[in-house]
């Protein structure tokens, strides 16, 4: 079995319900059954609909311009994400800080005619990370990597490094996740 720690980044603006959001990154480890990290993904993808960055969702992400317009489109980069994940094993719990990232998925997939079928095998981390804490609320990443006495490392809200901070979390509570 192999868990895809996953973290997506889409464009955004500072009034949220203006616009759609599409994928602009995908970020994510491979862990295996043995708790250790086996390999990265990491992508950006074009938009469509509003090819062209927000000044804010610039300065949140830290993704430039550039890197989204010499990317490839959702499709290929699903294509190559679930070659990744290897998909047709059927092998793979997807493993994401929230619901989020899986909805949004699903919304680009049906943007662009991709089954999303491969979304099923899904937990929150975040969810259960509150559980497991016995939390009133479910936090942010970087709230839970304080409360579990780690360092954030990387650059908040890029993929790949939300992906491996998650990790840190996930590979600390291994074997108390309930995948359904």
């Amino acid at each position: 079995m192999n868990y895809i720690i996953f973290d997506l980044e889409a464009t955004c603006w500072e009034d949220k319900h203006k616009h759609v959001s599409e994928i602009i990154e995908v970020g994510a480890l491979k862990i295996n059954k043995s708790k250790e990290i086996v390999d990265e993904f990491n992508a950006f993808i074009k938009p469509v609909l509003q090819p062209q960055l927000s000044d804010f969702c610039m300065k949140l992400t830290s993704i430039e311009q550039s890197d989204v317009d010499n990317a490839k489109r959702f499709p290929d980069v699903v294509d190559e994400f679930k070659e990744w994940i290897g998909v047709r094993n059927n092998n793979y719990y997807l493993c994401s800080w929230g619901f989020y990232d899986k909805k949004q998925l699903i919304t680009d997939s049906e943007l662009h005619n991709v089954p999303p079928h491969w979304l099923k095998k899904h937990i929150s981390v975040k969810h259960q990370h509150q559980v497991l804490k016995n939390l009133e609320k479910s936090v942010g990443l970087g709230r839970a990597i304080k409360l579990e006495d780690m360092e954030f490392e990387g650059i908040a809200h890029r993929g790949i490094d939300d992906a491996r901070n998650i990790a840190k979390i996930f590979i600390k509570y291994f074997e108390l996740w309930k995948f359904e």
